[in-house]
Protein backbone atom coordinates (compact mmCIF):
# COMPACT_ATOMS: atom_id res chain seq x y z
CA UNK A 1 0.00 0.00 0.00
CA UNK A 2 1.23 3.52 -0.79
CA UNK A 3 1.61 6.38 1.63
CA UNK A 4 -1.30 8.58 2.70
CA UNK A 5 -1.18 12.14 4.02
CA UNK A 6 -3.66 13.20 6.72
CA UNK A 7 -3.57 16.94 7.27
CA UNK A 8 -5.27 19.93 8.87
CA UNK A 9 -5.02 23.64 8.02
CA UNK A 10 -5.11 26.33 10.70
CA UNK A 11 -3.67 29.66 11.82
CA UNK A 12 -0.15 29.54 13.21
CA UNK A 13 -0.92 29.29 16.94
CA UNK A 14 -3.61 26.65 16.40
CA UNK A 15 -1.39 24.71 14.02
CA UNK A 16 1.46 24.67 16.54
CA UNK A 17 -0.92 23.39 19.23
CA UNK A 18 -2.14 20.68 16.84
CA UNK A 19 1.43 19.70 15.97
CA UNK A 20 2.37 19.34 19.66
CA UNK A 21 -0.67 17.19 20.43
CA UNK A 22 -0.12 14.88 17.46
CA UNK A 23 3.63 14.67 18.01
CA UNK A 24 3.07 13.54 21.59
CA UNK A 25 0.30 11.10 20.59
CA UNK A 26 2.07 9.40 17.68
CA UNK A 27 5.70 9.61 18.80
CA UNK A 28 5.84 5.93 19.79
CA UNK A 29 4.30 4.80 16.49
CA UNK A 30 7.02 6.35 14.34
CA UNK A 31 4.58 8.13 12.02
CA UNK A 32 6.19 11.22 10.43
CA UNK A 33 4.54 14.55 11.29
CA UNK A 34 5.36 17.94 9.77
CA UNK A 35 4.19 21.55 10.01
CA UNK A 36 4.79 24.21 7.37
CA UNK A 37 3.42 27.54 6.21
CA UNK A 38 1.01 26.80 3.36
CA UNK A 39 -0.28 30.35 2.73
CA UNK A 40 1.95 33.23 3.85
CA UNK A 41 -0.54 35.96 2.92
CA UNK A 42 -3.33 34.42 5.04
CA UNK A 43 -1.04 33.10 7.76
CA UNK A 44 -2.21 29.49 7.34
CA UNK A 45 -0.16 26.45 8.28
CA UNK A 46 -0.62 22.78 7.44
CA UNK A 47 0.05 19.99 9.92
CA UNK A 48 0.52 16.67 8.14
CA UNK A 49 0.84 13.09 9.34
CA UNK A 50 1.96 10.34 6.96
CA UNK A 51 0.79 6.72 7.28
CA UNK A 52 0.77 3.58 5.14
CA UNK A 53 -1.60 1.21 6.95
CA UNK A 54 -4.89 1.36 8.87
CA UNK A 55 -5.62 4.85 7.61
CA UNK A 56 -9.12 5.06 9.06
CA UNK A 57 -7.84 3.92 12.45
CA UNK A 58 -5.08 6.53 12.34
CA UNK A 59 -7.63 9.20 11.37
CA UNK A 60 -9.87 8.18 14.26
CA UNK A 61 -6.97 8.47 16.72
CA UNK A 62 -6.09 11.88 15.30
CA UNK A 63 -9.65 13.14 15.74
CA UNK A 64 -9.80 11.74 19.25
CA UNK A 65 -6.52 13.43 20.18
CA UNK A 66 -7.60 16.77 18.72
CA UNK A 67 -10.96 16.72 20.46
CA UNK A 68 -9.10 18.31 23.38
CA UNK A 69 -9.04 21.52 21.34
CA UNK A 70 -12.83 21.76 21.39
CA UNK A 71 -13.44 22.62 17.75
CA UNK A 72 -10.49 21.36 15.66
CA UNK A 73 -10.31 22.01 11.90
CA UNK A 74 -11.48 19.36 9.46
CA UNK A 75 -9.13 16.49 8.73
CA UNK A 76 -8.29 15.92 5.05
CA UNK A 77 -7.06 12.55 3.82
CA UNK A 78 -5.26 12.17 0.50
CA UNK A 79 -3.04 9.48 -1.00
CA UNK A 80 0.50 10.44 -1.91
CA UNK A 81 0.70 9.72 -5.67
CA UNK A 82 2.76 6.64 -6.46
CA UNK A 83 4.66 8.08 -9.41
CA UNK A 84 8.27 8.40 -10.45
CA UNK A 85 9.03 11.68 -8.68
CA UNK A 86 12.53 11.84 -10.11
CA UNK A 87 11.30 11.88 -13.70
CA UNK A 88 8.35 14.07 -12.78
CA UNK A 89 10.38 16.73 -11.00
CA UNK A 90 13.20 16.92 -13.51
CA UNK A 91 11.16 16.64 -16.72
CA UNK A 92 12.08 19.54 -18.99
CA UNK A 93 14.52 21.13 -16.53
CA UNK A 94 17.95 22.14 -17.70
CA UNK A 95 21.18 22.26 -15.67
CA UNK A 96 21.78 25.45 -13.69
CA UNK A 97 25.26 26.95 -13.47
CA UNK A 98 26.08 29.41 -10.68
CA UNK A 99 29.80 30.20 -10.73
CA UNK A 100 31.61 26.87 -10.31
CA UNK A 101 28.45 25.19 -9.06
CA UNK A 102 26.56 23.06 -11.58
CA UNK A 103 23.23 21.66 -10.43
CA UNK A 104 21.93 18.94 -12.71
CA UNK A 105 19.88 15.76 -12.93
CA UNK A 106 21.28 12.33 -13.64
CA UNK A 107 20.42 12.67 -17.30
CA UNK A 108 22.87 15.62 -17.71
CA UNK A 109 26.04 14.24 -16.13
CA UNK A 110 27.84 14.56 -19.46
CA UNK A 111 27.63 18.36 -19.20
CA UNK A 112 30.07 18.54 -16.29
CA UNK A 113 33.26 20.49 -17.01
CA UNK A 114 36.70 20.21 -15.42
CA UNK A 115 36.73 22.37 -12.29
CA UNK A 116 32.96 22.23 -11.78
CA UNK A 117 31.53 21.60 -8.35
CA UNK A 118 28.83 19.35 -9.76
CA UNK A 119 25.75 18.65 -7.65
CA UNK A 120 23.45 15.93 -8.90
CA UNK A 121 19.96 16.40 -7.53
CA UNK A 122 16.96 14.16 -7.88
CA UNK A 123 14.49 16.52 -6.26
CA UNK A 124 11.64 14.11 -5.51
CA UNK A 125 9.03 15.73 -3.32
CA UNK A 126 11.40 18.28 -1.87
CA UNK A 127 11.67 21.89 -2.99
CA UNK A 128 14.97 23.17 -4.27
CA UNK A 129 16.52 21.85 -7.46
CA UNK A 130 18.62 24.95 -8.11
CA UNK A 131 16.22 26.19 -10.77
CA UNK A 132 14.32 28.50 -8.45
CA UNK A 133 15.72 32.02 -8.05
CA UNK A 134 16.15 31.65 -4.30
CA UNK A 135 18.26 28.50 -4.55
CA UNK A 136 20.46 30.00 -7.27
CA UNK A 137 20.81 33.18 -5.19
CA UNK A 138 21.94 31.15 -2.18
CA UNK A 139 24.52 29.28 -4.26
CA UNK A 140 25.97 32.58 -5.44
CA UNK A 141 26.14 33.90 -1.86
CA UNK A 142 27.70 30.67 -0.58
CA UNK A 143 30.43 30.87 -3.22
CA UNK A 144 31.18 34.47 -2.25
CA UNK A 145 31.31 33.72 1.48
CA UNK A 146 33.61 30.72 1.04
CA UNK A 147 36.05 32.86 -0.93
CA UNK A 148 36.68 35.14 2.05
CA UNK A 149 35.80 33.04 5.11
CA UNK A 150 36.70 29.62 6.45
CA UNK A 151 33.72 28.30 8.43
CA UNK A 152 34.33 25.13 10.42
CA UNK A 153 30.76 23.88 10.33
CA UNK A 154 27.54 25.00 8.71
CA UNK A 155 23.77 24.71 9.02
CA UNK A 156 21.28 24.44 6.16
CA UNK A 157 17.94 25.24 7.80
CA UNK A 158 14.93 24.20 5.72
CA UNK A 159 17.19 22.11 3.53
CA UNK A 160 14.59 20.71 1.12
CA UNK A 161 16.50 18.62 -1.43
CA UNK A 162 19.80 19.47 0.40
CA UNK A 163 21.30 21.14 -2.66
CA UNK A 164 22.75 23.95 -0.50
CA UNK A 165 24.12 21.61 2.16
CA UNK A 166 25.76 19.49 -0.54
CA UNK A 167 27.20 22.61 -2.18
CA UNK A 168 28.80 23.74 1.08
CA UNK A 169 30.15 20.28 1.88
CA UNK A 170 31.66 19.81 -1.56
CA UNK A 171 33.14 23.31 -1.79
CA UNK A 172 34.44 23.70 1.78
CA UNK A 173 34.78 20.07 2.93
CA UNK A 174 33.27 20.88 6.33
CA UNK A 175 30.48 19.25 8.38
CA UNK A 176 26.98 20.50 7.50
CA UNK A 177 23.78 19.93 9.45
CA UNK A 178 20.81 19.86 7.04
CA UNK A 179 17.37 20.08 8.66
CA UNK A 180 13.81 20.30 7.42
CA UNK A 181 10.37 20.07 9.04
CA UNK A 182 9.12 17.64 6.40
CA UNK A 183 10.24 14.01 6.91
CA UNK A 184 9.73 13.21 3.24
CA UNK A 185 12.01 16.09 2.28
CA UNK A 186 14.63 14.78 4.71
CA UNK A 187 14.40 11.32 3.17
CA UNK A 188 14.95 12.76 -0.32
CA UNK A 189 17.75 14.98 1.02
CA UNK A 190 19.60 11.96 2.40
CA UNK A 191 19.31 10.20 -0.94
CA UNK A 192 20.86 13.25 -2.60
CA UNK A 193 23.60 13.44 0.02
CA UNK A 194 24.57 9.83 -0.67
CA UNK A 195 24.30 10.34 -4.42
CA UNK A 196 26.88 13.14 -4.17
CA UNK A 197 29.24 11.21 -1.90
CA UNK A 198 29.13 13.60 1.07
CA UNK A 199 27.37 11.37 3.61
CA UNK A 200 30.36 11.68 5.96
CA UNK A 201 29.98 15.46 5.99
CA UNK A 202 26.23 16.12 5.77
CA UNK A 203 23.91 15.07 8.59
CA UNK A 204 20.19 15.22 7.67
CA UNK A 205 17.61 15.61 10.44
CA UNK A 206 13.85 16.19 10.69
CA UNK A 207 13.56 19.18 13.00
CA UNK A 208 10.96 21.96 13.34
CA UNK A 209 12.56 25.34 14.03
CA UNK A 210 15.39 25.24 16.55
CA UNK A 211 13.57 23.02 19.06
CA UNK A 212 15.43 19.80 18.26
CA UNK A 213 18.29 18.93 20.63
CA UNK A 214 20.68 18.55 17.68
CA UNK A 215 20.99 22.35 17.45
CA UNK A 216 22.15 22.73 21.04
CA UNK A 217 24.62 19.89 20.53
CA UNK A 218 26.13 21.32 17.35
CA UNK A 219 26.11 25.11 17.81
CA UNK A 220 27.67 27.53 17.19
CA UNK A 221 27.74 27.50 13.40
CA UNK A 222 30.05 29.79 11.44
CA UNK A 223 27.72 29.69 8.42
CA UNK A 224 23.93 29.36 8.39
CA UNK A 225 21.87 29.22 5.21
CA UNK A 226 18.07 29.42 5.44
CA UNK A 227 16.01 29.40 2.27
CA UNK A 228 12.50 29.43 3.76
CA UNK A 229 9.96 32.30 3.71
CA UNK A 230 10.11 35.86 5.02
CA UNK A 231 7.70 35.59 7.95
CA UNK A 232 9.21 32.48 9.59
CA UNK A 233 12.68 33.89 8.96
CA UNK A 234 11.77 37.03 10.88
CA UNK A 235 10.46 34.95 13.77
CA UNK A 236 13.67 32.92 13.82
CA UNK A 237 15.95 35.97 14.17
CA UNK A 238 16.59 35.54 17.94
CA UNK A 239 17.37 31.84 17.48
CA UNK A 240 19.68 32.63 14.59
CA UNK A 241 21.59 35.03 16.83
CA UNK A 242 21.98 32.31 19.49
CA UNK A 243 23.21 29.70 17.04
CA UNK A 244 25.53 31.71 14.77
CA UNK A 245 29.08 32.18 15.97
CA UNK A 246 30.36 35.77 16.39
CA UNK A 247 31.72 36.90 13.04
CA UNK A 248 29.78 34.18 11.24
CA UNK A 249 27.77 34.64 8.06
CA UNK A 250 24.02 34.24 7.62
CA UNK A 251 22.45 33.75 4.19
CA UNK A 252 18.69 34.23 4.01
CA UNK A 253 16.39 33.65 1.06
CA UNK A 254 12.83 32.76 0.13
CA UNK A 255 12.15 36.49 0.47
CA UNK A 256 10.21 38.62 -1.99
CA UNK A 257 11.77 41.96 -2.93
CA UNK A 258 9.00 43.88 -1.11
CA UNK A 259 9.75 41.93 2.11
CA UNK A 260 13.46 42.71 2.20
CA UNK A 261 13.38 45.74 4.51
CA UNK A 262 11.25 44.01 7.13
CA UNK A 263 13.56 40.99 7.21
CA UNK A 264 16.71 43.11 7.46
CA UNK A 265 15.13 45.18 10.26
CA UNK A 266 14.28 42.04 12.23
CA UNK A 267 17.89 40.87 12.07
CA UNK A 268 19.38 44.32 12.72
CA UNK A 269 17.42 44.19 15.98
CA UNK A 270 19.33 41.03 16.93
CA UNK A 271 22.77 42.50 16.31
CA UNK A 272 23.24 41.47 12.68
CA UNK A 273 24.62 43.84 10.06
CA UNK A 274 23.62 43.77 6.42
CA UNK A 275 26.39 42.90 3.97
CA UNK A 276 24.71 42.47 0.61
CA UNK A 277 21.40 41.76 -1.10
CA UNK A 278 21.13 40.03 -4.48
CA UNK A 279 17.87 40.06 -6.46
CA UNK A 280 16.85 37.33 -8.89
CA UNK A 281 13.48 36.63 -10.49
CA UNK A 282 11.58 38.79 -7.99
CA UNK A 283 13.24 37.17 -4.96
CA UNK A 284 16.17 38.36 -2.86
CA UNK A 285 19.03 36.64 -1.08
CA UNK A 286 20.39 38.54 1.92
CA UNK A 287 23.88 38.12 3.38
CA UNK A 288 24.29 39.30 6.99
CA UNK A 289 27.01 38.97 9.60
CA UNK A 290 26.93 38.89 13.37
Amino acid sequence: MGQTRLYLTAARDDAEAIFKLLDARFDDEGLPISIFEADEERGLFEVSLYAEDDIEAVAARMRETLSALGNPPDLTIEPVPDIDWVSHSLAGLKPVRVGRFLVHGGHDRQLRRPGDIAIEIEAGLAFGTGHHGTTAGCLKAIARVLQSEAPRQALDLGAGSAVLAIAIARAARIPVLATDIDPIAVRVAWQNVRLNGVERLVDTQTAPGFHHRIFAERRPFELIVANILARPLMGLAPDMARHLAPGGSLILSGILERQRRAVVAAYNGQGFRHIRTDAREGWVTIHMKR
